[in-house]
């Protein structure tokens, strides 16, 4: 399991179509300590709830199964590039 990495200002349909891209499962920690699966549609809908303000999700934490999708996603973070495979 990779290291918790913080976002900030990301755009929700962004930042799921760059979840989907991922191969192994990407959590999403809250301040409160749940923990939610976002390959999972049904956790990601009751993990992002709570944080979407807008369209854009202020703050999260998020914990990779494959440090493959640790880059994909911290690349978006920092670029905002969505992957293409």
């Amino acid at each position: 399991m990779c290291s918790e990495m913080k976002m900030h200002d990301i755009d929700v349909a962004d930042f799921i179509r760059t979840v989907e891209k991922c191969k192994g499962a990407v959590y999403l920690k809250t301040k409160e300590g749940d923990c939610f699966n976002l390959k999972s549609r049904f956790s990601a809908l009751l993990g992002l709830t709570a944080l979407v303000k807008g369209g854009i999700i202020a703050e999260a934490t998020l914990k990779c199964e494959l440090p493959e999708d640790e880059t994909k996603l911290f690349r978006f973070n920092l670029f905002r590039e969505i992957p293409k495979e």
